[in-house]
């Protein structure tokens, strides 16, 4: 399943419209250091890095996640090269380890957080004075539902063309589709749990502190689909 939605999302540049706002987020951060938190597969990192080497030529990411996939990663690692890392270790996107500096990331992840600890990731980037930027590929809402229900359909047509090959895919996708049902579920939920645009608002108006960050929270149109996004970042004084 995150060979699908790491291929789609990297083919259809599913978050090309939100580079600005991590150009914006590393500037803040004053380096080239990614913190990819909950990063599952890997996303949409192979895309977004060629897009920012135009402005950070030496832009590093970390792939980090609380039950880090590390054959995941090693793709991730053989297909991009040096600008990729992974650390090994559990990392709780809720309490970041000190030695992780750099701009936070989440990606298609932050719906899979209850509210409460949705707003500790949040806190715990304002205690560490970190910059952290949020990103969804959906917003809950009966369009994206409806564009959703029939993602079984696309796990059909796009299996063939993802690489490396593998039997085992093959075996999951069409002669028991365990994959193209998991996806539906998976994209189903992930819609009506996404937060809106007003819930992320009101998580920064709760946090201790908060108000010392710059708060960029609003939605950019990419095709069909919509980028909920989230950008904080200390004030300047």
């Amino acid at each position: 399943m995150t060979d699908f939605l790491q291929f789609v999302t990297n083919q259809f540049d599913m978050f090309k419209g939100s580079v600005p706002i991590l150009q914006k987020g590393l500037d803040k951060s004053g380096g080239s250091q990614v913190i990819d938190l909950a990063s599952g597969g890997g996303g949409a990192w192979l895309k977004l890095v060629h897009h920012l080497k135009e402005t950070h030529p030496n832009i590093q990411v970390k792939l980090t996640d609380y039950f880090p996939n590390h054959t995941a990663f090693e793709k991730m690692v053989q297909k991009g090269g040096t600008c990729f890392s992974f650390e090994k270790e559990s990392v709780n996107a809720l309490q970041v380890p000190n030695h992780l500096k750099g701009l936070r990331t989440q990606f298609l992840s932050f719906h899979h957080f209850k509210p409460a600890d949705a707003q500790q990731i949040l806190q715990n980037a304002v205690d560490h004075q970190s910059v952290i930027g949020i990103f969804e590929g959906q917003k809950r809402s009966i369009a994206h539902l409806i564009q959703f229900f029939f993602s079984p359909i696309n796990v059909l047509l796009v299996t063939p063309f993802i690489r490396p090959f593998s039997l085992g895919r093959l075996l999951f996708t069409y002669l028991i589709p365990v994959v193209p049902i998991f996806v539906w579920w998976d994209g189903l939920v992930s819609v009506l749990r996404t937060y809106s645009v007003e819930e992320m608002t009101d998580m920064t108006k709760q946090l201790k502190n908060g108000d010392s960050f710059e708060w960029e929270i609003g939605a950019i149109k990419n095709g069909p689909m919509v980028n909920l996004y989230l950008l904080g970042y200390p004030k300047e004084n």
